[in-house]
């Protein structure tokens, strides 16, 4: 039944950017389900006492090096799912320039689609090769930013975009070639994690600040990761295996439009 406990019993899976966030509530999701997790990131202060504490492994991978790709993928042996979570911004604790699209500079743009863009392909390419004889399925975390303009954040809202448009060709690639593999995306939007807070930095009421983001959200509140989560995990298990080349939107609604009513 679909969010069985054991619904993702006997899968390995691999998640990217896990230290924190929608990637460590995805790691501890599927570790819920039965599933033997391998939590990856760069931050290895973090990620390695998460994956202690989930019962997970922890490996260090740098999502933009082939090495570490290739590294990652020798030690864990058979493998059921990749999800390619590992994302940045660009501001923030990215610590990168202006992100609009007349200041940002060039070399801030292709440091977002390193890690956003040039991460996913990688990641869907050694997880096709890992995968292609067994079966196995692939979801990219992609946002709703990626179906929108932003106008303060044009390399984050274009990674994204383009994170959407090869998960499609991807999930067709896999077909074609009668690879048992799946490829689909979750688009997350106004979930409350890391990336959020820099937004409430220097707010004088915090609880306000959020109120006000959640207002803007047709079910007028912030989702969580958690929430996420689940819906990955659902996209990893068999329960999903007649779903491949899709986009789901996890936002409140914000991708339908407003909830607001015209006045009488």
């Amino acid at each position: 039944m679909p969010g069985s406990v054991t619904q993702l019993e006997g899968k390995a899976i691999l998640v990217t950017g896990a230290a924190r966030g929608i990637g460590l509530a995805i790691a501890r999701t599927c570790v819920e389900r039965g599933a033997s997790v391998v939590l990856s990131d760069v931050r290895d202060a973090e990620g390695e006492p998460a994956a202690e504490t989930l019962g997970a492994r922890y490996v260090h991978l740098d999502v933009r090096a082939e090495d570490d790709w290739r590294a990652a993928l020798n030690s864990i042996g058979d493998l059921h799912g990749v999800v390619n979570n590992a994302g940045i911004t660009g501001f923030g604790q990215d610590e990168l320039g202006p992100q609009d699209a007349e200041r940002c500079a060039l070399e801030d743009w292709r440091a977002v689609h390193a890690t956003n863009l040039d991460g996913v392909f990688l990641g869907c390419r050694f997880a096709i090769a890992a995968m292609k004889r067994a079966g196995g399925s692939i979801v990219n975390i992609a946002s709703r930013s990626g179906r929108v303009g932003v106008g303060g954040a044009v390399a984050y809202a274009s990674s994204k975009a383009a994170v959407i448009n090869h998960t499609k060709s991807v999930a067709l690639y896999c077909a074609e070639r009668g690879y048992p593999i799946r490829c689909n995306a979750v688009l997350p939007g106004a979930i409350l994690t890391p990336m959020w807070e820099v937004l409430l930095e220097g707010a004088p009421d915090r609880e306000a600040a959020i109120a006000a983001m959640a207002a803007e959200v047709p079910l007028k509140r912030m989702g969580t990761p958690g929430e996420v989560a689940c819906l990955v995990a659902y996209l990893l298990g068999d329960e999903s295996r007649y779903i491949t080349g899709s986009e789901f939107g996890v936002d409140g609604g914000l991708a339908a439009g407003t909830a607001a009513q015209p006045k009488k």
